[in-house]
């Protein structure tokens, strides 16, 4: 019969830090196939029962009340290793690869994934068998050879999300120099206009949530959670954490950065494309391409002209006249599903107590965070960009139209939970026409921005969940205040969508108390409108990752309609430098 090592507590023993146990039944099935071996690593490290909670702190275990704790978790992780039969000699590092949150049946339990380094490559398989739980996992090679076809010039980035980030990052990192375009400001002059318009609703349309030096991922939470599965993305991770992002991320089920540290992250890898010779040019934005026999040979922008044969198109989700541009140069572009909806607000107390339960507030536990979803009919209604304890801000990127968005900083402590509840809209409900599905996004800040109106500019339309669900378009505010920084105004938000739109959205809400207690409650709070969940348009490329329609142009990230979130339109901007990589040569000089 096989050893598996158990959480000596699931099996009943008193060894938790508040001296009880936490027994489950689901032991009692392994019994029956397994040799259940109990293993408390804070006992085995020297730790006393009761004790004082921990967390980890970075590299370190810190107690509740300061006291570090590190080298006894060290020790018990060693005493553990040697329970699996791995001798600690054998080990050159090990560590927590993994910590998650299991609160699906009301207790919640937090799950560690061990990592363990051998010394010697090759013995891996030896261990193989120790235990159920042991999975071998190999390093993985990514690096790309340089192709042989000689580039006349510099390869050109448009775009300074995380999408033409990367590209450029992976370009300048294999000797190639990239040329980055970036239609708004560099960060630091971004945050000022960010914060100006915050303050006084004057809107610049280059310079502001959408559109500058890290793209509209920058004011948000930082999230780096995404369902992809690449291997880039610990290419990925590993470059956040060289640039400043916080060791966590390495570890954490649901990392994230923060607006506040993703700024001084973002920054860090510009300068470090610029230090292996790339050129950012900021303030330029894409205007036209000039091409031969239908291949690109250079392009227009509003800083003069630039010979290019390979082009990364990471323009972001929010370029209608970019888009716009494609469309009268003849390209082709096609609608693709997007998302429209508003914020949804609620205390953070109230869902943790709801997510966590009595175990609500313990020091061990992330903030809650939830992800939603309800099928109502041929359609979605699902929940996007959770902040916990974060702030819904002022999203527009043109003028006299209103936009929403989630932001939060690495501490996540502020009073409010928000998020997006959107319902899916597709090119069935645009007659596959990409420019009715733009106007359909602008229709309705328009109308948020008239809906708003009277509050001041771009003060957004607000009513209770409540309201909602009966179309009374109220707005009372108890425990829940509103958060959106340019001030809110009671509104029908019912009236502000298509009809069917807002019962499929009421539907899923309804659905949603069914999941999380209190989340219909009258003082939830609903602010609009979000409508740039993700782009509208897709910019069709071949699998060569080159568009079908103008040889060297890399469509890529959130923009051209093939990412969703941080994580993955970096690990877009990889796999289209690396296209461009393996196909060519760095140009000379």
């Amino acid at each position: 019969m096989e050893n598996i090592l158990i959480s000596a507590c699931l099996l009943g023993v008193q060894c938790r830090y508040d001296g009880e146990s936490k027994p489950i039944m689901q032991t009692v099935a392994l019994m029956e196939r397994y040799h259940l071996v109990p293993v408390c690593p804070e006992q085995l490290g020297g730790l006393p029962t009761p004790r004082e909670p921990s967390e980890r702190q970075g590299e370190a275990v810190v107690m509740k009340n300061g006291t570090d704790v590190t080298a006894q978790y060290r020790r018990g992780a060693e005493q553990a290793l040697h329970l699996a039969r791995i001798p600690r000699s054998k080990a050159a590092h090990l560590g927590v690869a993994r910590l998650s949150v299991d609160a699906r049946h009301g207790q919640p339990k937090l799950v560690y994934t061990i990592a363990v380094t051998l010394k010697d490559e090759g013995e891996e398989s030896a261990y193989a068998g120790a235990s159920p739980c042991v999975a071998i996992r190999g390093k993985t090679d990514l690096s790309v050879q340089n192709g042989t076809q000689r580039l006349p010039h510099r390869p050109v980035v448009c775009g300074l999300g995380p999408a033409g980030l990367f590209a450029a990052l992976l370009l300048a990192r294999q000797g190639y120099k990239p040329i980055v375009l970036e239609r708004g400001p560099a960060l630091d002059e971004r945050v000022k206009a960010v914060e100006h318009f915050s303050a006084t609703g004057e809107l610049d349309p280059n310079a502001n949530i959408q559109f500058g030096e890290g793209g509209a991922g920058t004011f948000s939470d930082g999230k780096l959670t995404t369902r992809i599965g690449d291997e880039l993305c610990g290419f990925v991770t590993e470059v956040f954490l060289q640039h400043g992002a916080p060791a966590e991320i390495a570890w954490k089920q649901k990392p994230h950065v923060g607006t506040d540290l993703l700024r001084g992250v973002i920054t860090s890898i510009r300068r470090e494309i610029e230090a292996l010779g790339g050129e950012v040019h900021f303030n330029t934005a894409l205007t036209g391409f000039e091409q031969k026999n239908g291949r690109l040979t250079g392009i227009f922008t509003t800083g003069g002209t630039f010979p290019c044969e390979a082009l990364v198109f990471a323009v972001g989700h929010s370029a209608r006249d970019t888009f716009g541009m494609l469309m009268d140069s003849g390209l082709v572009l096609e609608c693709k599903p997007f998302s429209v909806g508003f914020r949804a607000e609620h205390l953070q107390s109230e869902i943790e107590k709801s997510l966590y339960h009595e175990a609500a507030g313990h020091p061990a536990l992330p903030r809650g965070e939830y992800q939603l979803s309800q099928h109502v009919g041929d359609r979605c209604v699902y929940t996007f960009c959770m902040c916990p304890g974060g702030q819904v801000v002022a999203s527009a990127s043109e003028t006299g139209h209103v936009v929403t968005n989630g932001m939060s900083y690495h501490a996540r402590d502020g009073k409010n939970a928000n998020a997006a509840v959107v319902v899916s809209v597709g090119a069935e409900d645009f007659a596959g026409d990409p420019r009715r599905a733009i106007a359909f996004q602008r229709e309705l800040e328009a109308k948020a921005y008239a809906a708003g109106r009277r509050g001041g500019a771009y003060a957004a339309p607000a009513e209770n969940v409540q309201s909602f669900l009966e179309g009374k378009g109220q707005l009372n505010i108890g425990r829940v205040e509103p958060t959106y920084d340019r001030g809110v105004v009671a509104a029908d938000l019912g009236a502000l969508l298509p009809g069917e739109l807002a019962d499929t959205l009421r539907a899923g809400l309804r659905a949603y108390e069914r999941k999380i207690a209190g989340y219909t409650a009258p003082e939830a709070i609903l602010t609009g409108l979000e409508t740039r969940t993700s782009s509208p348009v897709r910019l069709k490329r071949e699998e060569t990752l080159e568009s079908a329609q103008l040889a060297g142009l890399y469509p890529c990230g959130e923009g051209a309609g093939y990412a969703g979130g941080i994580m993955s339109a970096a690990v877009d901007g990889l796999r289209v430098a690396r296209a461009i990589i393996g196909r060519y040569a760095p140009a000379e000089g």
